[in-house]
C-alpha cells in the first residue's frame, strides 16, 4: 500500500473545541462592532492623528506602537525589570540567522543547540528548562507564534525564521506578565520587516561553506493610504555531518527518502498589505494584513554518537539514521486594526491563525535480534537508552552502525512523528494616557481568546540492516502507533498601569488566565467511539500579579526592583499541577551618550516546577509524550550584567570602537529527591542537585572597529560546563565548556551596495553541544561566509 508521508499531511478528524467556539464567535462580533463604531462620525474628535507604528509622544506620556513589547530605546530605561531590544543595526553586525547565536548576547538567556544550524533552538530564561522554548512566551509582532500550539503543545519543532526579522526584544521580570501564559522565564518578541513609508527594497545574498546559501529580499512601498510589502527568506546547506552509508536518493520509493547530504532547505515568504486613514480624518486608523508561509526539509536525526565515536569522528552519522528527515509546513495570518480615539487613547485589535503540518520520520528504537520481553516478544530499546550505555547494547549498536556482524533478525523501528497543529485567536489592547493624583499614567488593558490543538496520527515501520542499508520489513498504517488529539482554549486578560512622578516610575499589573485543555486517545487507526481509549480534560484559573519600581538617582543612574508570580499551565492531565513561583529582582542601570549598562540580581522560588515529557527528552518514565510532570520545589537565583560602551566616540576618535559585555550567573537547587518517574534529563535527581543543561556561567564579549565605509567585529562567547543528566548513573555525561569566536567584516562599496564576510567558530572548536535526544551531538564546525547587500 502507498502512504502519503511527505510533510505528514494525513487528515485526522477535527473535534470541536471544548467550548464549541462560542467565546470566539462573541469576540468576533465584538471586533465587528468595534470596527463599526470606529468609523462612526459620532465618535470623532478634532484631534491630530498620530503617526503609525512608532512610539508617539503626547503631553501625558508615550503611546507605544502596536507590535513592540518593550517600547524600544529610551522606554527600556523605565521598565522595572530586564529588557533588551536588538535593532536592525545590531542584528546586521554579524548577520546571524541562528537564534542561539543572536540570543546569547542577551544576559539571562540560555540557548541550547541541537542540530547545529539553528533550526531547532532550545531557549530558556533565568534557569527554566530549555525544552524547545516551552517555558517562555515566543511572539511575532506581539502575537503568540513561536509554537504551533502554545497551550496544547508548547514544546514543538517550529520557530519563526529569526533571520528575516527587523528587530528582536527580550523581556523578563514583573512587567512581562502581560505576555503570558508563560511568566516563569520571560518573553521573546520578534518584529517583522515593516511596510516602508516610500518605495524601497533590499536584497542580501550570502554563500558559505558546504554549499550553504542564504537570501533575504524584500520590496515595499506606501502610495497614499495603501502600503505593500513582499518579502522572501531562503536558506539551505548540505550539512556538516557525514553518513556512514549515504543513499543516492533513488534506493527507495518512499517520499521521504533522503538525499545524500545532512543539511536542510528552508523557504519563507511574507506578504503585507496596509491601509492608513487619510491625514484629514477625524480618527486615525490603520489596518494591516500579514500572511506568511514557511516550508522546511531538514535531513537531521535524533540519533547522536557514543562518546568514543565522537572523539574519533565528531561529525559522523550512523547508518541507522540514513532515512531520518523532518518536513514542516507553516502558514500564518494576522489581521491588525488600530484606531486612535484621541491622542491619548488607542484600541488595537488583532485576529490571527496559524496552521502547521510536520512529520519527522526517524529511528526510534532497536532490537538486537535476541532480547525478549516477559511475553516472549522482541524487546525493543529506545535509542536514547542505547546511546547512554552503549556497552550494554552491543547488538543494537551493531545494527545502528550498519556493521556486517549485525544479527539478521535485528530490526530498527523508524517512527513517523506525524502531527498537525492549529492556533487561532482574537486579542485586544487598549492604551490610555492620563494624569491623576499628581502622577502621569500609562494604562494598558488587554484581552485575548485563544484556541489551539495538536493532532497526532503516527505510525512506525520496521527495517532490517543489510550491508549498511536499511531494508523495509513491515509497515504500519497511520494512527497505529499514536492516534491522539490535544486541544486547548484560553481566555486571558491583563491590566497594567505605569505611573510616573518625578524620579519615580511604578508599574503594577495583574494577569488572569482561564484555561481548558482536553486530550482524546484512540486505540489504532480511525476515530470512533468504538476505539476511544482515553478522554481527559483539565481546567485552570489563575491570577498572576506583578509590581515593580524604578527610581532615577540622577540623569544617568537608576535603581529598580520588582516582584511577580511565575506561572506555566499544567497541561491536560487533571492530576498535574501548574508551575508556580515567586520571582524577585533588583538592580541598577547607567546610561549616557556613549554607555549603557545594567546589573540585575534575580531570585525565583518555585513551589512547583514542571517539565514536559518529550521525545527529544529521551525518556518519559511512566508518562506519555506531551505530559507535564511536576518536580516539586526548586530555587533558582543569579545575576545578569551588561555593559555597552563606544570607546572611540567617547574619546572623540575618528573611528568608532563599540565594546559589548554580557554576563549571566545562574545557580539552581532541587529541594527534594526526584524519582525515576520524572521524564527527560531530570530523572533521579537528588536533593541539592542543580538543574541539568543550565550553565552556571555565560559570558559574551564583543568589540568592533568602524570608520567611513568599513567595519570589523569580533565576538567571543563562553559557556561553562553543564551536567547533561541529573541521574547519578549518568553524571559522567557532560556538555562541554567552550569559547566560540566569530568575526565579521562589512565594506560599503557604493552608496547602496555593501560587501559582507564573516567566519563562525573562527578557531574551529570541536565541542559537545548536547546529549539529547539520543547520544552526543556536536556543535557546528568553522564556517566562512561571503555576501553582498543591495539597497534600492
Amino acid at each position: 500500500m502507498t502512504k502519503e508521508r511527505n510533510a505528514g499531511r494525513v487528515p485526522g478528524e477535527r473535534v470541536a473545541a471544548p467550548f464549541g467556539g462560542y467565546r470566539l464567535r462573541a469576540l468576533t462580533l465584538a471586533v465587528a462592532l468595534t470596527g463599526a463604531g470606529a468609523v462612526s462620525p459620532a465618535l470623532a474628535e478634532n484631534e491630530p492623528a498620530l503617526e503609525p507604528e512608532q512610539a508617539e509622544a503626547t503631553e501625558t506620556g508615550v503611546m507605544l506602537d502596536t507590535v513592540t513589547i518593550t517600547g524600544r530605546g529610551e522606554r527600556i530605561r523605565d521598565i522595572p525589570g530586564s529588557a533588551h531590544h536588538l535593532d536592525r543595526q545590531e542584528l546586521d553586525r554579524h548577520g546571524y540567522t541562528d537564534p542561539a547565536r543572536i540570543l546569547r548576547t542577551v544576559p539571562g538567556v540560555n540557548a541550547m543547540e541541537e542540530e547545529g544550524h539553528g533550526q531547532f533552538p532550545h531557549i530558556s530564561m533565568r534557569g527554566v528548562a530549555p525544552e524547545r522554548n516551552s517555558r517562555i512566551s515566543v511572539m511575532e509582532d506581539g502575537v503568540l507564534a513561536g509554537a504551533p500550539a502554545p497551550y496544547a503543545a508548547p514544546a514543538a519543532y517550529y520557530f519563526p525564521p529569526i533571520g528575516r526579522m527587523d528587530s528582536v526584544e527580550v523581556q523578563k521580570g514583573s512587567s512581562a506578565i502581560k505576555h503570558g501564559p508563560y511568566t516563569v522565564g520571560g518573553s521573546l518578541n520578534m518584529i517583522s520587516t515593516p511596510i516602508p513609508p516610500e518605495r524601497m527594497g533590499r536584497i542580501r545574498h550570502e554563500r558559505g561553506e558546504r554549499n550553504s546559501e542564504r537570501t533575504h529580499a524584500w520590496v515595499g512601498s506606501t502610495e497614499g493610504q495603501i502600503g505593500l510589502l513582499v518579502e522572501t527568506f531562503t536558506e539551505s546547506s548540505d550539512g556538516f555531518k557525514k553518513l556512514d552509508f549515504p543513499l543516492s536518493g533513488k534506493n527507495s520509493d518512499k517520499p521521504n527518502n533522503p538525499v545524500p547530504d545532512t543539511g536542510f532547505d528552508r523557504d519563507n515568504h511574507v506578504f503585507k498589505l496596509g491601509w492608513t486613514s487619510d491625514p484629514s480624518a477625524q480618527l486615525h486608523q490603520q489596518v494591516e494584513l500579514k500572511y506568511s508561509e514557511d516550508e522546511r526539509s531538514i535531513r537531521d536525526t535524533y540519533l547522536g554518537l557514543t562518546e568514543d565515536d565522537y572523539r574519533d569522528s565528531p561529525f559522523r552519522r550512523y547508518a541507522g539514521s540514513q532515512l531520518d528527515e523532518i518536513n514542516t509546513d507553516n502558514e500564518l495570518m494576522q489581521l491588525r486594526h488600530s484606531i486612535d480615539f484621541t491622542p491619548e487613547t488607542r484600541l488595537t485589535s488583532t485576529i490571527y491563525r496559524s496552521d502547521t503540518v510536520r512529520n519527522w520520520y526517524k529511528l526510534h528504537e532497536v532490537w538486537d535480534g535476541d532480547r525478549l520481553d516477559g511475553s516472549g516478544d522482541p524487546d525493543f530499546e529506545s535509542i536514547s537508552t542505547i546511546l547512554q550505555s552503549p556497552g550494554d547494547f552491543q547488538g543494537d549498536m551493531d545494527w545502528i552502525r550498519g556493521r556486517d556482524s549485525v544479527d539478521p533478525d535485528a530490526r530498527g523501528n523508524v517512527r513517523a512523528n506525524n502531527r498537525e497543529y492549529m492556533a487561532r485567536g482574537i486579542q485586544f489592547r487598549v492604551d490610555h494616557l492620563f494624569d491623576a493624583f499628581g502622577w502621569a499614567h500609562e494604562l494598558e488593558v488587554g484581552l485575548r481568546y485563544h484556541e489551539d490543538e495538536e493532532d497526532r496520527l503516527q505510525w512506525q515501520d520496521s527495517f532490517a540492516m543489510e550491508n549498511g542499508m536499511m531494508v523495509v520489513d513491515e509497515e504500519e498504517e497511520p494512527g497505529e502507533t499514536t492516534n491522539r488529539l490535544s486541544q486547548a482554549d484560553a481566555l486571558a486578560a491583563h491590566v497594567q498601569n505605569t505611573m510616573r512622578q518625578g524620579p519615580w516610575t511604578l508599574t503594577a499589573g495583574v494577569r488572569y488566565e482561564d484555561i481548558t485543555q482536553r486530550r482524546r486517545d484512540w486505540d489504532g487507526p480511525g476515530r470512533s467511539s468504538g476505539n476511544l481509549d482515553r478522554d481527559r480534560d483539565n481546567d485552570e484559573r489563575v491570577w498572576i500579579p506583578g509590581i515593580g519600581a524604578v527610581y532615577d538617582l540622577d540623569d544617568h543612574w537608576s535603581v529598580l526592583a520588582g516582584y511577580h508570580r511565575g506561572f506555566a499551565p499544567a497541561g491536560n492531565n487533571p492530576d498535574s499541577k501548574a508551575e508556580r513561583s515567586d520571582a524577585f529582582e533588583a538592580g541598577f542601570r547607567y546610561g549616557d551618550r556613549f554607555t549603557e549598562s545594567e546589573v540585575i540580581a534575580f531570585y525565583n522560588d518555585y513551589s512547583n516546577i514542571n517539565i514536559q515529557c518529550t521525545a527529544v527528552g529521551g525518556g518519559c518514565g511512566g508518562s506519555d509524550i506531551g505530559d507535564v510532570v511536576s518536580a516539586g520545589e526548586v530555587k533558582i537565583y543569579g545575576l545578569e550584567a551588561s555593559w555597552h560602551h563606544d570607546l572611540g566616540l567617547a574619546r572623540d576618535w575618528d573611528y568608532s570602537v563599540p565594546v559589548r559585555l554580557g554576563y549571566t550567573l545562574t545557580e539552581s537547587e532541587f529541594q527534594q529527591d526526584i524519582g525515576s518517574t520524572a521524564p527527560n534529563q531530570w530523572a533521579n535527581a537528588d536533593k541539592g542537585d542543580s538543574i541539568p543543561e543550565v550553565p552556571q556561567h555565560q559570558l559574551n564579549l564583543g568589540i568592533g572597529l568602524a570608520r567611513d565605509a568599513w567595519s570589523l567585529d569580533l565576538n567571543a562567547n563562553y559557556v561553562s560546563e553543564e551536567q547533561a543528566f541529573a541521574d547519578p548513573d549518568l553524571r559522567d555525561l557532560k556538555i562541554d565548556s567552550r569559547w566560540l569566536l566569530d568575526a565579521s567584516a562589512r565594506y560599503q562599496l557604493l552608496d547602496d551596495v555593501r560587501l559582507t564576510a564573516r567566519v563562525e567558530n573562527l578557531t574551529d572548536k570541536e565541542y559537545i553541544a548536547h546529549h539529547r535526544p539520543a547520544g552526543v551531538r556536536p556543535g557546528a564546525p568553522r564556517t566562512a561566509w561571503a555576501g553582498i547587500q543591495v539597497d534600492f
